[in-house]
């Protein structure tokens, strides 16, 4: 797999970026590295571990607390679901209503899923798209536990790429997702296709890793490092570009540098591994940020 910088130029929302040179390369790592996790081990080369790769310096629940999620939150989904995978609360930042129709980019063990399944309620739905059959099946053994804690049924799973979404045309009131957009090698196809899935009105939000300048090539070109979701990172300008390129609007970024400065702190695997590669006096959030994306599709 190879990965490129792209050269800069006069706009720069459109350079700067990473360029997938090989999307099917790119796909291949992380759906390596995501069956790894899900069948309970450590992603990467090294088998290090950290970062979205799964966090190995702090239990899935010190990450999640340390991020936003409540305890009642956390109760609603079964322990086994949350795999320290998230750089935030997409769920809280969706302000989710009963009745929704809620569609999650990337579900992994279905954490957010059955979050957002108690928020909407028995009248409402919730569908998890990820490409990894082994994460679907680890979603689906979790759909038991999530129904006898709750009561409810109304979660299901989907295998498909975001790039091209298993679900009809404006048929869903929100999409979420959680550190996941960056790991795809097409994010303007990923754009495009959740404007197609919302309903005329329906909302984004996202919680994901983003760049405030680009990264060392070193960096950029470590495997280990795109599928922890870092070398797959766009700057925000890039991001923002793409959202309205798709036709959505309303367009708000909110930059949560200490996330990264959490990680580092706590020295995660990742992280370390990322500091040996900056230049002298550098820090990871001086490159890197938490982003959370709201949206709008216009009526």
């Amino acid at each position: 797999m190879k990965i490129e910088t792209k050269a800069c130029c006069a706009d720069p929302a459109m350079c700067c970026t990473p360029a997938a040179v090989d999307a099917e390369g790119v796909r291949a790592s992380v759906r390596e590295g995501y069956t790894t996790i899900a069948r309970g081990g450590a992603c990467g080369p090294s088998a290090a571990g950290g970062g979205c790769c799964g966090a190995t310096a702090f239990t899935p629940e010190q990450l999640a607390r340390a991020i936003g999620y409540s305890g009642d939150e956390l109760a609603s989904s079964p322990d086994s679901a949350n795999m320290g995978l998230s750089c935030g609360n997409p769920t809280a930042l969706a302000s989710l209503q009963p009745g929704e129709v809620v569609l999650d980019l990337g579900a992994g063990g279905g954490f957010d899923c059955f979050i957002a399944g108690a928020k909407v309620g028995a009248t409402g739905r919730v569908i998890g798209v990820d490409m990894t059959s082994e994460m679907l099946t680890a979603a689906r053994r979790n759909t038991a536990s999530y129904g006898a804690r709750t009561g409810l049924s109304n979660v299901e799973f989907r295998l498909g790429e975001i790039e091209a979404l298993p679900v009809a045309d404006a048929s869903v009131d929100v999409v979420i997702s959680n550190c996941v957009l960056n790991l795809s090698p097409d994010k303007a196809r990923v754009w495009r296709e959740v404007t197609r899935v919302l309903k005329s009105g329906g909302r984004v939000a996202v919680s994901d890793l983003a760049l405030l300048r680009p990264l060392p090539d070193s960096v950029m070109t470590d495997v280990a490092a795109l599928i922890g979701c870092v070398a797959g990172a766009v700057l925000i300008e890039h991001t923002m570009a793409d959202a309205r390129a798709a036709g959505l609007t309303d367009i708000v970024t909110t930059s949560k540098p200490e996330y990264i400065d959490a990680m580092t702190n706590w020295e995660d695997p990742l992280y370390k591994a990322i500091i040996a590669k900056l230049p002298p006096g550098s820090k990871p959030s001086d490159y890197i940020t938490s982003l959370d994306i709201s949206a709008r599709k216009g009526s």
